[in-house]
């Protein structure tokens, strides 16, 4: 059987209804880049039965979207009330990371995702890059086709002996830039994988979590099979979903050996 890897639904408006959504890339990402079975989690907030979401998972994918992680998280009003929020995501994507991040569930997350592992271990963010000092504007052109806006913007460069360095075995890639956000300050345990040349974080992982994490900026997910650097990254998340999987079935295995040998 395929690990199974959660990918958290925002919540949209579609004519008068409202829908739980993913968009497809995403789901793609998970089949053709890790080679894992996507469950689609609704974003329910406080309703959200996390114990039975977290053992039944071998992963979760954060993914990006429109909407941006409410400021209160890190104690700062809204800056731009025109900008979409998402509150059922924030209060079901937030407790979920850190109790992920706890048990050593692998995490692969991206844009906003990536933005909202910072803010859920403690980090901040900058709610409009392109008005702080010495920092590029990092938006997309929305005049532009799609495949403009997630063609290559700027590059990273990935920082030497961390995880993503061991993934990609490279010093420097490529990368497309479609966010007005960013991180300010990383949360305690944070640790930098790559940066932009403005000096802008582009990927960290969590160097205190007992499993595999890599939050990136950027949208690998993006025609995935057409990216080496994409199917690598999602690669080594799928591997790591897997070992996850192994390790979970064996506890339960002898769990149910336990309980048979106390019964007899």
């Amino acid at each position: 059987m395929r690990p199974i890897v959660i990918v958290p639904a925002c919540t949209r408006d579609f004519g008068e209804h409202p829908y739980h959504a993913a968009q497809h890339k995403y789901v793609d990402a998970v089949v053709l880049g890790a080679d894992c079975a996507p469950m689609i989690l609704p974003s329910l907030g406080e309703s959200l039965d996390l114990e039975t979401v977290l053992d039944l998972c071998d992963g979760i994918m954060l993914t990006g979207s429109a909407s941006n992680v409410h400021p209160s998280y890190y104690s700062e009003e809204v800056l731009d009330p025109s900008l979409p929020q998402d509150p059922a995501r924030d209060q079901t994507t937030l407790p979920l990371i850190r109790e992920a991040v706890r048990r050593g569930i692998p995490i692969i997350a991206i844009c906003r995702g990536f933005q909202e592992m910072n803010v859920a271990l403690g980090g901040n963010l900058h709610q409009a890059v392109q008005s702080v000092s010495g920092k590029f504007d990092h938006r997309e052109n929305p005049e532009l086709g799609m495949d403009e806006q997630y063609g290559d913007a700027h590059n990273v460069t990935i920082v030497p002996g961390g995880c993503l360095e061991g993934i990609l075995g490279v010093s420097e890639i490529p990368v497309n830039s479609l966010h007005g956000q960013g991180v300010n300050e990383l949360g305690p345990g944070l640790r930098i994988e790559a940066v932009a040349e403005d000096g802008l974080v582009e990927a960290f992982s969590v160097s205190t979590a007992p499993g595999f994490t890599l939050a990136v900026q950027w949208h690998p997910e993006w025609r995935i099979e057409h990216n080496p650097y994409s199917m690598k990254m999602f690669g080594a998340f799928g591997q790591a979903c897997r070992e996850f999987q192994a390790e979970r079935q064996s506890r339960q295995r002898a769990l149910r050996q336990s309980e048979q040998w106390n019964q007899s």
